[in-house]
C-alpha cells in the first residue's frame, strides 16, 4: 500500500485595511476570523497586519512577497468611500488578474441576501516578480463578507495556489 500524497502546507498572509483599526479606536474584527478559517484549512498564517487604507496596503502586500507567501487575503478598502482604496493599490502589483474568484466572492454574497455584496470592488490575481508568485485576494472588510468569502476560497485556494506554481489538475482514475 501507498502512502497518500503530502499536501504542502501553504503561507497565507493576512492584512486588514481600515484606518481606525490601525489607529487603535476599534480591534480589527475581520482579519482575526480570516485567521481562524485559514487555520482550519491547515495553512500556516502570517499576520494579520493592521495598515491604514491606501499606500500601505501596497506596502504591505510587497512585504508579504518578500517573506515569500504563497498568498494574501486582505479584508477592508473594497467599498465606495473616498478612502477605500485596496483595490487600486493592489492592482498595480498584479501580473494577471483571475476575475472569477472575485466574481464569485460578489455573487455569493448577494445569493445570500446582501444585496450591497455587488458593490465591492474586490481584486484576485497573481503578483509576479524576483522568481516568485502570490496570489492576492480582496475581500470585504464585514465578519459576514468574510465568512462568505472564505466558504468561497476554502474550495479552491489550494488549488490556485498549486496551479500558480505549476501543478497539473487533479485526475479521478
Amino acid at each position: 500500500m501507498t502512502e497518500p500524497e503530502a499536501h504542502p502546507v501553504h503561507r497565507v498572509a493576512v492584512v486588514t485595511a481600515s484606518n481606525r483599526a490601525a489607529a487603535g479606536v476599534y480591534p480589527d474584527r475581520s482579519g482575526p476570523v480570516i485567521v481562524e478559517r485559514l487555520r482550519d484549512l491547515g495553512c500556516s498564517v502570517v499576520g494579520p497586519w493592521v495598515v491604514p487604507d491606501g499606500p500601505p496596503v501596497a506596502e504591505a502586500l510587497l512585504r508579504a512577497h518578500r517573506e515569500r507567501v504563497d498568498a494574501v487575503l486582505t479584508t477592508g478598502g473594497t467599498g465606495l468611500t473616498p478612502q477605500d482604496r485596496t483595490p487600486e493599490e493592489t492592482r498595480p502589483l498584479l501580473a494577471f488578474e483571475i476575475p472569477g474568484i472575485a466574481e464569485t466572492l460578489r455573487a455569493v454574497g448577494r445569493e445570500k441576501g446582501v444585496p450591497t455584496a455587488i458593490l465591492s470592488r474586490g481584486l484576485a490575481g497573481v503578483v509576479e516578480r524576483d522568481g516568485h508568485r502570490m496570489i492576492v485576494v480582496n475581500l470585504p472588510g464585514s465578519r459576514g463578507g468574510v465568512r462568505d468569502g472564505m466558504d468561497v476560497l476554502a474550495e479552491v485556494l489550494g488549488h490556485a495556489v498549486d496551479q500558480m506554481r505549476g501543478g497539473d489538475h487533479p485526475r479521478s482514475e
